[in-house]
């Protein structure tokens, strides 16, 4: 089995109840098993910025997908869990983003490997650097995520 980490994301209804939600969805799929789960931070949208916050978790999943089959099991998932795409950094129900899957590097025209934009995102590096240290500090780059605003949270989710 390979070592995935996912970035999920909600700043639409009851927003806990959608990471839930979207970590059930995962969990029960027979091919992937979740290892371990960060906390719930809530933190600002970025890109498009009138619109609430969000709240982010990243996750470390073991699974027999291949990084393609892994993309399009969370598209599909998104799309289950009511995800419609209106523009890009718009608000959103649920978002779910392949970080890294194992040491693999990819760039096609629908999947990059290691995700482009993640060091750029405190609301993916901080829950990142929470459960994973050692990988996520390959990639921390403290000056791009020092000004963004991110809160740990008390919610609890269950996987």
């Amino acid at each position: 089995m390979a070592k995935a980490y996912l970035s999920l994301g909600t700043n639409i209804g009851e927003r806990r109840v959608n990471l839930q939600h979207a970590l059930d969805l995962l969990g029960d799929s027979p091919v992937i098993q979740i290892k371990q789960v960060s906390s719930i931070y809530e933190t600002d949208p970025v890109g498009y910025e009138e619109q609430d916050t969000f709240y982010n978790i990243v996750i470390e999943i073991e699974t027999t997908y291949t990084p393609e089959q892994l993309l399009e099991f969370c598209l599909a998932a998104e799309i289950e869990l009511g995800r419609v795409r209106l523009f890009k950094w718009g608000p959103r129900l649920i978002d779910i983003d392949l970080l890294t899957y194992g040491k693999e590097t990819r760039k096609t025209e629908n999947l990059i490997l290691p995700h482009p934009h993640m060091t750029e995102r405190a609301f993916v590096m901080i829950p990142f650097m929470e459960i994973a240290p050692e990988e996520a500090a390959h990639f921390l780059q403290k000056e791009k995520i020092a000004s963004q605003n991110i809160y740990q949270t008390d919610l609890q989710l269950k996987w």
